[in-house]
């Protein structure tokens, strides 16, 4: 079957834009390295009790020297309206385990990277109905990284970062890295009560991502968890009268910050920040279901309310989405994991919980999507 079409309307951005105040959260920054405390001899050979990176081809590199020019419109096709709801390749030989009641589940028995079209249409439908799926015993971190970034493509044009680090010649793969004898983390923790940090990726991007990839290369062997949110369950909780009161709004989507940031630690921004705005509550375009977007490190301000307004209804969905740990889930890094979610119904957060230096190496895909819209 054809893939499914959904167009986004022409709506260039300007390459700079005005950095917008600042909503009821501050932006934190708590998984990104520098090139400057970066040593790669040192990754590759380890680092007293910690050995060397298992996968020094998917090492950092930034080269200050690349510019990107502004985003442009496209038109994304979703492929998860063209799959078999009943999965036949999907899962034909898959032990599924839910991990809990309303979000996520884990696979194991499915080879992601032997999925044919068609099987991976229903990828794209079982991650956007299930949020967020962890599959086990994968070979995706063994593949040439060229494989898995044209496996992402499949899914949507691949987004380059504006300021993450990237395996050297891989500009499309994001990288989180935390090196080996890195015990930074007791330094973020002196002012602040925890790490986490509930955010959907990049959602100041006028086209944000869809079914997204995560795997890992390197993780402790405890810590380090990822948490994972149902936006679309964050919003069947509020009432019906609460959910008149967000039809129609809109929201301010920031990057200045995370421009801020990365040049605050001596890193580089390849892209001018940009802002967007995106409808309070969309719809997911191959289930139908809402879900709230919005998320306290990219949302900023609620357009057409004054300041005080906008932070209250804000800090009310931000409180919302971090006390709803009954539609939420935690997905522990075994070994050749591949985490694949649905950028557009969830929200996450890494969690800082180890401080033995143990390396932490993680690789994304991230296949940009449709603008997000209220109504499909």
């Amino acid at each position: 079957m054809a893939p499914a079409l959904v167009a986004n309307p022409p709506q260039p951005e300007p390459a700079k834009q005005n950095a917008p105040s600042a909503g009821p959260f501050d932006y934190k920054e708590v998984t990104f390295g520098a090139p400057g405390s970066f040593d790669r001899d040192l990754e590759i050979k380890g680092v007293g009790k910690h050995a060397g990176a298992s996968y020094p081809n998917y090492l950092p590199s930034w080269d200050p020297n690349v510019k990107l020019t502004p985003l442009e419109p496209f038109e994304h096709y979703e492929h998860g309206k063209d799959a078999d709801p009943t999965f036949p390749e999907l899962l034909k030989n898959a032990e599924v385990n839910d991990l809990t009641g309303n979000i996520g589940a884990e696979v194991r028995g499915t080879q992601l990277s032997k999925l044919s079209d068609k099987g991976r249409d229903e990828l794209a439908l079982y991650v956007a109905k299930k949020k967020i799926v962890a599959f086990r015993d994968q070979d995706f971190a063994d593949l040439p990284i060229q494989d898995a970034v044209e496996f992402g493509r499949y899914f949507g044009r691949l987004h380059i970062h504006p300021t993450s680090p990237a395996p050297e010649g891989h500009p499309e793969v994001h990288l989180v890295h935390r090196g080996a004898g890195d015990t930074t983390v007791s330094d973020f923790l002196e002012d602040r009560t925890n790490s986490t940090v509930w955010h959907s990726d990049v959602t100041y991007e006028n086209q944000p991502p869809g079914t997204t990839f995560l795997y890992n290369l390197d993780v402790p062997s405890a810590g380090g968890d990822t948490l994972f949110s149902s936006q679309v369950e964050a919003y069947n909780r509020l009432s019906p009268a609460f959910q008149k009161v967000l039809e129609g709004l809109q929201a301010v989507h920031s990057a200045h910050e995370q421009a801020q940031a990365s040049l605050g630690r001596g890193s580089i921004v390849r892209r001018e920040p940009v802002t967007s705005v995106h409808p309070i509550v969309r719809t997911h375009p191959a289930t139908g279901e809402k879900a709230l977007y919005v998320n306290e490190q990219f949302t900023r301000k609620i357009v057409g309310f004054k300041k005080e307004e906008s932070d209250s209804l804000l800090k009310f969905l931000f409180d919302h989405v971090r006390g709803g740990a009954d539609f939420q889930c935690r997905v522990k890094w075994l070994p050749k994991t591949v985490v694949v979610w649905d950028n557009r119904v969830t929200t996450h957060s890494a969690t800082l919980d180890w401080s033995d230096g143990q390396r932490r190496h993680i690789a994304r895909i991230t296949p940009q999507a449709e603008r997000p819209t209220e109504k499909v």
